[in-house]
């Protein structure tokens, strides 16, 4: 008999593991009770051991002196992720720090199944970088290499929308075509379906490089980071006339993957030049302290919390930024949340045109669209959609279990 296989989602935002037991998935409670945790680590400062998952957002929220990171899958494919950085007294590399993650997760489902799991069946999306075909196969080769660094011998991979649709959640029946939209963290993926002898038929699949640390950023820069002295003004230090604020450190502030890199000798220089010359001191302060204090993460967090509040129209929602100075927050709505957003309706309107083409299949063809991932949750999402295939019934396949229990039935198909 075959050694069993073990599924696992490694997402941009939150993962997950699963094994097939009598033909159902079984979730793996990688983190205490909970079988999805946040895709997150933490490095103590006194060396200690390394904490995934929430209990690593609980260590930088509690103050604890150290390195936190989040969305470390934004990175496969990049130079990034095989540069060292000295982090908490030792240097290592963004794929030391994945693999460790994939070992907790194997080492987790080992313990609660009482079986040496060699094999994995990870999800992917449909593209890890849009457009680049070079780049993508160096993500998952990348991935790959972590995996098999991570202790697995065997390792296979499926495309998370395709994963979806194995669950058959909100299928229609015999003839029926679908259409999977599942907006991740980091990426958005889209397969079209037809119901066929009762089992799911995939006619084409496609993805872009756009998911909700996109959402994430777009929101900080239009409503926190004015805040931080951005779009503000410079006095030269020869001459007359003023010059812009520069970007890249906002941008990076911005960034989930590249927050932790901002914590730098180089980066408080930049900003004490910034301060020298800024017309705005009360706002470059605020950026000091964020960066002086590694209040980076909080403030992400916060862009998070509030992009949430005003999706569900929650009255008077604000971003609280009350931890870099006492008061501070910025008013989010439903209107200047859709403003912030407006420059990705395009892309995901012409990725799911895209899908469709490849498909062969019109949009009024399209019988039923099930949406998965926890980006999915965003309104836009849903207008997009309703936009490009009017007459679909809209249904929500569990956000965050869907491509994980597609993964663990399809490995009852590669066993």
């Amino acid at each position: 008999m075959c050694a069993r296989v073990l599924a696992v989602d490694f997402g941009t935002s939150n993962s997950a593991a699963a094994v097939l037991d009598g033909g159902v998935p079984r979730r793996i409670r990688i983190e205490g009770d909970e079988d999805i945790l946040p895709t997150a680590v933490f490095f103590p400062a006194d060396r200690g051991t390394m904490r995934i998952g929430a209990a690593a957002g609980k260590a930088l929220i509690a103050g604890e002196e150290g390195r936190y990171m989040r969305a470390l899958k934004s990175i496969l494919g990049t130079s990034l992720l095989h540069e060292e950085r000295q982090i908490e007294g030792r240097r290592r590399t963004l794929s030391e720090i994945v693999t460790a993650f994939l070992i907790r997760i194997r080492e987790r489902a080992e313990a609660e199944t009482g079986e040496t799991l060699t094999r994995v069946l990870s999800g992917r999306p449909v593209h890890f970088h849009s457009s680049d075909p070079g780049r993508d196969a160096r993500a998952e080769a990348d991935l790959r290499a972590c995996y098999h660094a991570a202790g697995f011998d065997e390792v296979r991979f499926l495309a998370e929308p395709e994963a979806a649709a194995r669950t058959g959640h909100g299928i229609g029946g015999s003839g029926e075509t679908g259409l999977i939209v599942d907006i991740g963290g980091g990426t958005s993926d889209f397969s079209v379906f037809r119901m066929t002898g009762g089992r799911v038929e995939i006619l084409a699949s496609h993805g872009i490089r756009l998911g909700g640390t996109d959402f994430d950023h777009a929101v900080s820069m239009t409503h926190v980071m004015p805040l931080l002295g951005q779009g503000g003004q410079l006095r030269r230090t020869f001459g007359t006339g003023l010059l812009p604020v520069p970007n890249a450190i906002y941008r990076e502030l911005a960034t989930w993957a590249k927050i932790p890199f901002l914590y730098s000798r180089d980066t408080e220089r930049s900003i004490e030049d910034l301060r020298r010359h800024t017309l705005e001191p009360d706002k470059i302060a605020r950026l000091d302290a964020v960066i002086r204090n590694r209040l980076g993460h909080e403030l992400a967090f916060a862009v998070e919390r509030g992009k949430i509040a005003a999706n569900a129209s929650v009255p008077q929602s604000r971003i609280d930024m009350a931890f870099v100075e006492a008061g501070l927050s910025a008013p989010i709505t439903p209107g200047t949340l859709n403003a912030a957003l407006v420059e990705f309706g395009d892309r995901l309107n012409g990725a799911l045109y895209e899908t469709l083409l490849k498909a062969g299949t019109a949009p009024q063809q399209i019988g039923t669209v099930i949406l998965v991932g926890g980006s999915s949750l965003m309104s836009m999402i849903t207008r997009h959609v309703q936009d490009v295939c009017p007459g679909a019934k809209l249904q929500r396949s569990d956000a965050f279990t869907a491509v994980i229990d597609g993964l663990a039935l399809a490995t009852g198909e590669a066993a």
